[in-house]
């Protein structure tokens, strides 16, 4: 079975981070690592060339197909900085109604700015994310208690 594209490495968050041209979606990722590494207690990691990882979870599919991936991820991409929450956002409608002006897919929630967004709201959010996963073995899809 081929190895994931994505996957955890030795790289250096720093040289990543300063490698972002776009100055404000740098300054706000370095904001947003700091913020994660406070709240989780996760020391950032880089996972491929583009994913900055905090914490870690397994998953294996019936299918045989199984690997780990970061209980919260942050990759500061060009259209907004994206965050990655693998448990998705079901049951967090009203920490989303107090964050601010955000878009979400079913587990990526994308900030065009971080100044434009409540930082409690934000905290709580990867807070609840982490805990959920961090640790933990998901098997077939399922959510871990």
């Amino acid at each position: 079975m081929a190895e994931p594209k994505t996957s955890r490495n030795e790289d250096s968050v720093a040289v990543f981070l300063a490698g972002v041209s776009d100055v404000r979606r740098r300054d706000d990722a370095e904001a947003a690592v700091a913020m994660i590494s406070e709240v989780t207690g996760a020391e950032p990691v880089m996972w491929g060339t583009s994913i900055i990882g905090f914490g870690v979870y397994h998953y294996r599919y019936a299918s045989g197909r199984e690997g780990d991936w970061p209980a919260i991820g942050l990759s500061p991409r060009k259209q907004a900085l994206t965050l990655y929450i693998a448990p998705g956002f079901d049951g967090y409608q009203e920490l989303l109604a107090r964050l601010g002006p955000h878009t979400v897919g079913k587990s990526c929630l994308h900030l065009k700015r971080l100044a434009d967004v409540d930082r409690t709201a934000l905290k709580e959010l990867i807070t609840a994310g982490f805990r959920h996963l961090d640790g933990q073995t998901i098997v077939s899809g399922e959510q871990p208690d």
